[in-house]
């Protein structure tokens, strides 16, 4: 399991996500800020062998 710290768009927080396996990349993940608990989209992709995650607001 490997986690992955993201910022939240609307409460600009930072929390760690639990990444899906590099076979599922890219994926979008529906995902609830642990902090302020609104709504947005978390996008892992994979670059160069190098794993990212971006959080975007559902409006963004």
């Amino acid at each position: 399991m490997e986690l992955m710290p993201v910022s939240c768009p609307a409460c600009f927080e930072t929390f760690e996500v639990v990444l899906p396996p590099a076979a599922e990349l890219p994926a979008e993940l529906d995902y609830d800020c642990e902090i302020c608990c609104r709504p947005m989209m978390i996008v892992v992709s994979s670059e160069h062998g190098e794993v990212r995650a971006e959080a975007r607001g559902l409006g963004d």
